[in-house]
């Protein structure tokens, strides 16, 4: 059960009306997730989905590219909506099972290109350590240009939001689904997960 209630449509203001009728009539289709809370203050869900959809539709990134590193963010930060929902998608972008299987359980994936090992090492390890390695970065603006790299951090950092929105308010999985993430405990309490890196060969 979520920690806030929702607005709903029956009783939103016009403002809320109104941002709701973007989102729901736009590329997602329905209200669903942290939109759900960010509601509450329709200026701020209706920049939030318009920085949502720009960052995950209207980027120069392949969509393989960016929700790869959406799932790898959705594992490091536990959330299970973010995973639900994207996983299929990079499914859907070509991103293999056995991939998403060895991220979900936090295990060291075999990639099909060196691109797919790139993402997952950026979005692991700024994750991770906050930095990026100079060669990592290189390697990333060599492959997507600046642009790439810039839209490819955003890509992560958004994501890292939602995530913390979702957890922060106990946001419920949509339709009844189950949770798909097990959640890693240190001291009796919720830990982050730490992913595994790629072996060095991987990664050039």
């Amino acid at each position: 059960m979520s920690r806030i209630p929702f607005p709903a449509p029956d009783t939103m203001s016009e403002e809320q009306k109104r941002v709701y009728e973007r989102i729901v009539s736009g590329p997602r289709g329905r209200l669903v997730g942290p939109l759900r809370a960010a509601l509450h203050n329709p200026e701020l869900a209706d920049r939030w989905q318009a920085l949502g959809a720009l960052l995950r539709f209207g980027t120069s990134l392949p969509p393989r590219v960016s929700e790869l590193a959406i799932v790898v963010t959705a594992r490091r930060w536990n959330s299970q909506i973010e995973w639900h929902i994207h996983a299929q998608a990079a499914a859907d972008a070509g991103i293999a099972p056995a991939v998403l299987d060895a991220i979900r359980a936090c295990r060291a994936p075999e990639f099909e290109t060196p691109a797919d090992a790139l993402v997952y090492e950026y979005a692991r390890q700024i994750q991770e350590t906050g930095q990026v390695p100079p060669d990592l970065h290189a390697r990333v603006v060599a492959q997507w240009g600046v642009a790439g790299v810039v839209e490819l951090t955003a890509v992560i950092g958004y994501y890292t939001m939602v995530s913390m929105t979702l957890n922060a308010h106990e946001i419920p999985m949509p339709d009844g689904a189950p949770a798909p993430l097990e959640v890693p405990a240190e001291a009796g309490q919720p830990a982050l997960s730490r992913l595994a890196p790629l072996p060095h060969k991987d990664q050039s």
